[in-house]
């Protein structure tokens, strides 16, 4: 299974940054959760207004990110 991993920071205080696990479908490829990302943490933006994303990538997720 892989999983949206989203680094994001505070909008008034960039120096509280955290990461966060978006799970995706377990049966797509790396290159499928690149294509299909962007509306995840689109999504995951408009529902935590005071952050911001600044990085994100794909990555193996855990029984523990469900």
């Amino acid at each position: 299974m892989l999983a949206i991993v989203l680094s994001a920071c505070l909008a008034n205080d960039p120096n509280v940054c955290r990461d966060y696990k978006i799970p995706i479908d377990a049966n797509i490829d790396a290159m499928t959760c690149m294509a299909e990302a962007p509306p995840h943490f689109a999504k995951w933006s408009e529902e935590h207004p005071g952050w911001q994303v600044t990085r994100w990538r794909c990555a193996p997720a855990t029984e523990n990110d469900i």
